[in-house]
């Protein structure tokens, strides 16, 4: 669990996802879309996916992949994000970590 808590903290907007996830690529789309360039962790590639799978779960995930995270706390699915999109919730919370288009 501490690997999971560290890696999603190491930047602002941290996806966890699987190599073949759709779900996942669809919600870096629209974090880029949105001007945030998020740190992507493809567990299937890491040798601990398993550990990291079962992390996820316990902190609240109701899947594993993809798990969102913004400024070190859990957001959630796709589901919670588009929610979050569609609401007008989410560009504020991740203004802060939109790049700079200077």
């Amino acid at each position: 669990m501490d690997k999971v808590v560290r890696m999603s903290s190491e930047k602002g907007v941290v996806i966890f996802s699987k190599s073949s996830c759709c779900l996942s690529y669809a919600v870096q789309v629209l974090f880029q879309d949105l001007g945030v360039h998020p740190t992507v962790h493809e567990i299937d590639k890491d040798p601990d996916c398993r550990e990291i799978e079962k992390a996820l779960m316990r902190l609240g995930c109701s899947t594993p992949v993809p798990a969102i995270f913004v400024g070190g706390k859990l957001v959630g699915s796709t589901n919670e994000v588009m929610s979050m999109h569609l609401s007008g919730s989410l560009v504020p919370l991740v203004k802060p970590f939109q790049a700079s288009l200077c």
